[in-house]
C-alpha cells in the first residue's frame, strides 16, 4: 500500500558495481474495459424481455472509483412491479410443470454461460461496484457458477432431499440484494429459487444494477422460458412495493438489520414466507497456539476482502494477551503491504467504497472511535483523488461499549480486543446483537469444536476465513437474520410439503 515511488532505495552491490532496487515497482496491470458493452440506458426485464419503465423514471449508475456515470437505470414504480409479479404468476404453472430434469438443463446452461462470460462480468462487478478485479474474476465469478451448478443437480431430486415429504414450489419469490456481491446474491437466490419450481421477481442494489441487467442476457441466451426470471431495478420504493404485493408468496432479503425489520413488520401475519440474511459484526478469535502468519493472512483476508463489505466480515479481532504485541506488529507489517488503487488493476488489493453514503457513514463510525479513545492504525497511504476511498485501518485499546466494537461499519476497519481464557473469549465474542459468523484460530482440534458448540454464529470457520462452498449453508441468528442460504438447507424456503 505504501507508494513505492516515495520509498527510500538502499541500492545494494553486485559483482558488476550495478545498483539493485531495494523494491520492486508494480506496473500498472490494468483489465480492458471494453471487454463488456455497457448500455446508455436500461428498461425492465420482464417477461424475458426489456420493456420501459411505466413510471417513466430514471437514475444515473456510476463508477465509484472514479465518480463517472456508467449508465441511466429505469426506476420501477408500482404498476411496474405489478406487471412483473403478474408475468411471474402466469409463467410460474408451465414452469413448476416442467420435468424436473428440464428445468435442471435451463440451471446448467446458465452456470455454463456464465462460466463462458466470466471475464466479462467480473469487469462489470468491479466497474460498477468498486471491488478489486482479482476478487470479481476469482471469488465472485466462479462461485456465482458453482451456486447454479449445485441447484441444477438438486432440481430431481428434491424428494430424496426431503423423504416423507413431497415438495412443491411455493409459487412466486420476491427477492431484494445488496450491492457487495452483486452477481453472488443473485445466484444464491434464484438458482434454489428455479430449482424448486418457483418464478422469480429480482431486485437489484441501487447501485449496482449492472450485473443483474446483464443477467437478463444471460437468462435470453439459456432460453429461459419467458417470465420465469423478471429483474426490476430501482431504491427502497420498489422493493417495499415488492415486499408489499399481496401475489408475491415468498420474500427474500439480504442487506441491513435496519430494513429487515421493517420489511418483517411489514409482513407480520400476511402469511408470507421470509428469510433475512442481514448484518453482522463477526469476531475472529486468535488464540496463542494458532499459527500466527497464517492467523494474519486470515485477519487481513476476514477485513479487508472486498473494502469490508462483507456482512460476515471478521470485524473484531480477539487476541490472546500473550501473543497480542506480536499479532499487533505482524498485521501493521502486512497492512503496509497492500495496495489500495484502480479496481481494473490486478494488482490492486483494496478497490473503492461503493457510494458516498457508505463512505460517510464509514468515516462517521472510525471519528467516533478516536473521540471514544480507541488508538488509530493506518499505513502510509496516498488514496486516488476522485472516487470513494478510505484506507484499510485498524483500532487497537478498544472498549466493548465502543460503537466501533458494537455497530456494523461495513468498511475497511478492524477493532482489536484481547482475552485470556476461552470462556472470556466466548462471553465476549457474545455480546452482541449479531450472531452470522466467526473465526477460531488455534491448533487443538477440541478447543475449535468447543467455541464452536458456544459461540452464537450461524458459521464458524476455524484456521481460515471467508470461504465458501454451494452445499454449505449460511446464514445467521439473532439481529443477523434467520433461514439460511446454500446447501439442501437453501432449497427449503422455497418449497411447501404435503405428506407423502
Amino acid at each position: 500500500m505504501t507508494d513505492v515511488k516515495d520509498a527510500p532505495r538502499v541500492p545494494a552491490k553486485r559483482a558488476d558495481k550495478a545498483p539493485i532496487p531495494a523494491s520492486w515497482d508494480y506496473a500498472p496491470a490494468p483489465e480492458a474495459k471494453d471487454l463488456v458493452k455497457i448500455e446508455d440506458h436500461y428498461g425492465l426485464f420482464i417477461g424475458g424481455k426489456f420493456v420501459e419503465p411505466i413510471s417513466k423514471q430514471r437514475y444515473t449508475t456510476i463508477d465509484p472509483s472514479r465518480e463517472e456515470p456508467l449508465s441511466e437505470i429505469a426506476q420501477a414504480g408500482k404498476a411496474d412491479v405489478a406487471k412483473a409479479v403478474r408475468t411471474a404468476r402466469e409463467a410460474q404453472p408451465r414452469w413448476a410443470k416442467l420435468k424436473p430434469s428440464e428445468r435442471a438443463k435451463y440451471l446448467f446452461r446458465i452456470a455454463r454461460i456464465l462460466q463462458e462470460r466470466a471475464r466479462e462480468f467480473a469487469v462489470l462487478e468491479s466497474r460498477n461496484g468498486g471491488k478489486p478485479i482479482r476478487e470479481s474474476r476469482d471469488v465472485d465469478l466462479p462461485l456465482a457458477a458453482a451456486h447454479f451448478f449445485y441447484y441444477a443437480g438438486w432440481a430431481d431430486k428434491l424428494e430424496y432431499a426431503f423423504p416423507n415429504r413431497k415438495p412443491r414450489p411455493v409459487g412466486v419469490a420476491g427477492q431484494i440484494i445488496p450491492w457487495n456481491f452483486p452477481l453472488l446474491m443473485l445466484a444464491w437466490k434464484i438458482a434454489p429459487a428455479l430449482a424448486a419450481g418457483n418464478t422469480v421477481v429480482l431486485k437489484p442494489a441501487e447501485t449496482t444494477p449492472l450485473s443483474a441487467l446483464l443477467f437478463c442476457d444471460v437468462v435470453r441466451q439459456a432460453e429461459l422460458p419467458p417470465g420465469v426470471v423478471n429483474i426490476v431495478t430501482g431504491d427502497g420504493r420498489t422493493g417495499a412495493e415488492i415486499v408489499s404485493h399481496p401475489d408475491v408468496d415468498k420474500i427474500a432479503f439480504t442487506g441491513s438489520t435496519e430494513v429487515g425489520k421493517a420489511i418483517q413488520r411489514a409482513l407480520a401475519g400476511s402469511g408470507k414466507r421470509l428469510t433475512l440474511e442481514l448484518g453482522g459484526k463477526a469476531a475472529n478469535i486468535v488464540f496463542d497456539d494458532a499459527p500466527l502468519d497464517q492467523a494474519v493472512e486470515g485477519i487481513v483476508n476476514g477485513i479487508y476482502f472486498n473494502q469490508g463489505h462483507v456482512c460476515c466480515a471478521g470485524s473484531r479481532l480477539f487476541v490472546q494477551e500473550s501473543i497480542y504485541d506480536t499479532i499487533i506488529s505482524k498485521l501493521k507489517r502486512r497492512m503496509s503491504t497492500l495496495r489500495v488503487g484502480d479496481p481494473l488493476d490486478k494488482n490492486t488489493d483494496v478497490g473503492a467504497i461503493n457510494s458516498k453514503m457508505q463512505l460517510d457513514k464509514i468515516t462517521s463510525l472510525v471519528q467516533s472511535g478516536i473521540e471514544e479513545g480507541a488508538e488509530i492504525y493506518q499505513p502510509p497511504c496516498k488514496l486516488p483523488e476522485r472516487g470513494y476511498w478510505f484506507a484499510p485501518t485498524v483500532f487497537t485499546n478498544v472498549a466493548q461499549s465502543y460503537r466501533i466494537a458494537q455497530e456494523e461499519i461495513f468498511g475497511p476497519v478492524l477493532s482489536v480486543l484481547t482475552f485470556r481464557t476461552p470462556d472470556e473469549a466466548v462471553e465476549k465474542a457474545n455480546n452482541t446483537p449479531y450472531g452470522l459468523s466467526a473465526g477460531v484460530w488455534t491448533e487443538k482440534g477440541s478447543r475449535i469444536l468447543l467455541m464452536a458448540s458456544k459461540l452464537k454464529a450461524g458459521v464458524v470457520w476455524a484456521n481460515t476465513y471467508n470461504r465458501f462452498d454451494p452445499a454449505s449453508p449460511f446464514g445467521g441468528y439473532k439481529e443477523s437474520g434467520f433461514g439460511r442460504e446454500g446447501g439442501r438447507h437453501g432449497l427449503e424456503p422455497y418449497l411447501a410439503f404435503d405428506e407423502a
